[in-house]
Formats: C-alpha cells, sequence, structure tokens
C-alpha cells in the first residue's frame, strides 16, 4: 500500500468517523448510490465545507476538483496539506485561464473513464441567498460523453456549520440527501446539442430541488468576484 491509499484509510476508516460523531448528519438515501462503475454526484453548494461533508457521509469515495495553488504550498506544512488533498481525493486543476475549462473537463472524465464518483456543484458556485440557482451545462456535458449516471444530493445546513466569512466550523444539523440515479443514455450522441444540454441540466436542478426543498431562481448565481464588480 503506497502513502496515498494508506492516508485514503486513514481518512475514511479514522477521520470520517470522528467527523460523524462531532457533527451526527443525518444521511438519507445513501443505499440509492451504485457501489461501483462511473458516477456523477451532483449537489447543491451551500458552503465551503461541502466539499469535505460529501466525502465525509457517501457510502463510496468522491473526487473533486481544487484549485492547483492548494497543491503548492511550501515547507512539511504545505506538502502534508497536499498530501491530505490528494488523499481526500481532490484533483489539482488551474483555474482563471482560457484554458481552465477544457482543464476542468478532461480530468472529470478521466476519473469518469476511471470507473471512480466525480462530486461537481451545476450552480458552479455557492449560493449567497440559500436559494438554487440555474446550473451550469456541464454537468449535462459530462453525463452525455461519458454515460455515467448522475445522483442528485441535497446538503442542507452546511451553511450555518460553516457561514460565510468564517473560518472556524460551528456545530449545527446537517442533513445530506441522496436521490434516485437519473440515467440519461436517451440522449447519447446528442451531446452537442446546447437544448439537450439545457434539458438535461435542469432535470438534475429540479431533483436537487425536490430533495432540497429551496427556493428555485432560474438564472445563473454570480461569483463573489463578479458581484463585486457589479
Amino acid at each position: 500500500m503506497d502513502a496515498r491509499s494508506a492516508l485514503q484509510q486513514v481518512i475514511r476508516k479514522v477521520l470520517a468517523p470522528i467527523a460523524r460523531f462531532v457533527y451526527r448528519p443525518v444521511v438519507e438515501g445513501a443505499d440509492r448510490v451504485p457501489r461501483t462503475g462511473p458516477l456523477i454526484v451532483a449537489a447543491n453548494h451551500r458552503a465551503a465545507i461541502d466539499t469535505w461533508v460529501i466525502p465525509f457521509v457517501a457510502p463510496r469515495p468522491v473526487r473533486f476538483l481544487g484549485k492547483a495553488e492548494y497543491f503548492r504550498g511550501k515547507g512539511l506544512r504545505g506538502r502534508m496539506f497536499a498530501a491530505f488533498l490528494s488523499a481526500l481525493g481532490f484533483i489539482p486543476v488551474e483555474r482563471g485561464n482560457a484554458y481552465a475549462g477544457l482543464e476542468a473537463l478532461n480530468a472529470a472524465r478521466k476519473v469518469l473513464e476511471d470507473g471512480e464518483a466525480f462530486g461537481i456543484y451545476p450552480e458552479g458556485t455557492r449560493s449567497r441567498d440559500g436559494k438554487l440557482h440555474r446550473g451550469h451545462t456541464g454537468v449535462a456535458q459530462l453525463a452525455l460523453v461519458t454515460g455515467a449516471p448522475v445522483i442528485p444530493v441535497a446538503l442542507i445546513g452546511t451553511e450555518k456549520v460553516l457561514p460565510v466569512g468564517k473560518r472556524i466550523p460551528r456545530l449545527a444539523k446537517v442533513t445530506v440527501r441522496f436521490g434516485e440515479p437519473l440515467d440519461f443514455s436517451r440522449y447519447r450522441g446528442l451531446e452537442s446539442s446546447p437544448a439537450v444540454r439545457r434539458s438535461v441540466t435542469d432535470e438534475i436542478m429540479y431533483a436537487i430541488l425536490e430533495l432540497s426543498d429551496q427556493e428555485y431562481v432560474d438564472r445563473y448565481h454570480k461569483r463573489p468576484d463578479e458581484t463585486a464588480a457589479a
């Protein structure tokens, strides 16, 4: 067993149980999650801590994209943090350049082609107003190109564990709801159609909406930097 695999075991068998014991999250529908094969885990996004919550409660490892700079920390502390993120399943990708979107898509496809589970937030960023916003069609592109089923997930209460602007998690009730797998194989070969990608994305967002009971807003949520510029 290599160092990364050993650290993964520590996270799943030691850290995850401790986190579940402390926060006692309510997990619903975990039995709906396929245990093997490629899988897209599509969730609403309430807090920065969401990307830690899902891997800690999911019945199988789930990989997410992470900013490449998180993996470039200097010194022992930086290397340890990078190793921890890697073991948790984070994949380093560059952000903010012309090739970022393509790099992210290719990284996600490789995860799915390897038969793993990939986590994504179709809204693109955290919801600052607590509402569920229109989803970007990248999730549909992944589902259509790879044929992977999509599991809708609702995170409830994570915004109270780590409110915007706070660094230290608080104790609060958290609920994670896994929905029924969504199969879009009927659209295979139509991934180049904007109308099909929009339809698939809307179906995924509606499934998340039913699980989360949030108010839906049919517009994209602005990123913090976009809001500040406005």
